[in-house]
């Protein structure tokens, strides 16, 4: 069976252009600057209507959608959260944990596995995260305390063996005594070292990033910044992320955890091909509510939802964001003014080459997986394809 999109606006790394992307076999056959290709009896027609198209979201870092978290402990939960996320475009998941009992840590591991299976063909879930326990406590923000600890090398081994190929990224604060030995470690096991809720300085980053700390953990928040000492200024994991040009970072562009213009200045030093956008989404991502649960059910913390973000219950800080990956992009063109092209790639492209999935996933290409989402002018998703076959549709009238 192959799959036709005409009439679409396809935005590609660095220019928008009209034409028609032909798949086959869940990969994309045939990219063509053109009105539309010969359209054979076999093939299914869809009509872009000038719509935009582009290739699938990627969200590296999210904890949930929909009602549930990645942590509630059963597969039917981080199914639904992953389905709600695909209703907005994205096609390929990172779900990620939080700080907690190696009880609760374990059988999200078994979960994952199942749900992977279980969604295969409609959504990609592709590795975990592990956010946590090993953080400063300092910089911990919604993390939960009780949990926060050192690395313990038996303890990280152990969970590492046990999950098999399932962790694709862990975020540790780097400066943690046994944090470089737990890097080199990580590494070895083709799992992403990241650098999160740290409160290391400049010379601490550096020397993690050549032990493969290479990634920023939602840069801005649960992180140190420039301090004085002695009168002499010490920077912090923010300005170490500029300062060392190859660290690739990653922002929740919410437009409230950081604001539209602190979006653009990332985006201005770092370059689209070193930032990725991510939700850093919680339960309630995708619903209208006044309050939720950071965390599984059982031992997650409570928190209001308003001003479109969730905070602790006295208000004293951001606990985690309700957006979608739609949001994002939008937020980035719309009110951050950055160039559309550009948006994509931060959701899409470079999520794909940090994670290093980008020779299947991440552009529109020949012989690329045909993960797909077709959306308006304002950025809401019409379609989205995974696999050559649609998986979420919300506008009936873009067939043929």
């Amino acid at each position: 069976m192959k799959t036709l999109i005409k009439n679409a606006r396809i935005v590609g790394k660095d220019y928008i252009f009209n034409g028609c992307i032909l798949m086959k076999n869940g990969v994309i056959a045939q990219v063509c600057e053109a009105p539309q290709l010969l359209i054979q009896e076999d093939t299914q027609v869809i009509d872009a209507q000038g719509n935009y198209v582009c290739a699938g979201f990627i969200d590296i870092h999210t904890h949930g959608a929909g009602g549930s978290d990645y942590m509630d402990g059963t597969v039917h939960c981080m199914i639904e959260a992953s389905k709600m996320h695909l209703r907005h475009g994205t096609t390929s998941i990172y779900p990620t944990t939080l700080t907690s009992t190696m009880e609760e840590l374990f059988q999200t591991l078994d979960n994952f596995q199942q749900a992977k299976q279980a969604m295969r063909g409609e959504c990609n879930l592709l590795g975990l995260h592990l956010e946590g326990p090993y953080f400063s406590m300092e910089q911990r923000g919604a993390q939960d305390p009780r949990y926060i600890k050192n690395p313990d090398e038996n303890e990280y081994r152990r969970i590492v063996e046990y999950a098999g190929d399932s962790i694709a990224r862990w975020s540790v604060a780097p400066e943690l005594l046994g944090a470089i030995q737990m890097g080199d470690y990580l590494v070895k096991n083709n799992i992403l070292p990241s650098i999160g809720h740290s409160n290391a300085e400049y010379s601490d980053v550096l020397h993690a990033y050549h032990h493969g700390y290479t990634h920023v953990t939602h840069l801005y928040s649960g992180m140190s910044t420039i301090t004085r000492k002695g009168g002499f200024r010490h920077l912090g994991v923010i300005e170490s992320a500029y300062a060392i040009e190859d660290l690739t970072v990653e922002i929740i562009a919410d437009g409230c955890h950081l604001p539209p213009e602190l979006l653009r200045m990332v985006y201005r030093f770092k370059g689209a091909d070193k930032v990725c956008l991510v939700t850093d989404s919680m339960r309630c991502a995708g619903q209208a509510t006044a309050k939720s649960i950071v965390g599984s059910l059982s031992n997650g913390q409570e928190v209001l939802i308003e001003d479109g973000v969730a905070k602790l219950m006295d208000r004293s800080a951001f606990a985690s964001s309700i957006a979608t990956a739609d949001r994002l992009v939008r937020v980035m063109y719309k009110e951050a003014k950055v160039d559309l092209c550009d948006c994509i790639t931060m959701m899409t492209l470079t999520p794909a080459k940090v994670m290093n999935i980008d020779a299947q996933k991440g552009s529109i290409a020949c012989g690329k997986d045909a993960d797909i989402v077709i959306f308006d002018e304002n950025i809401e998703v019409k379609k989205v394809i995974v696999g050559g076959k649609i998986v979420s549709d919300s506008s009936d009238d873009l067939d043929s």
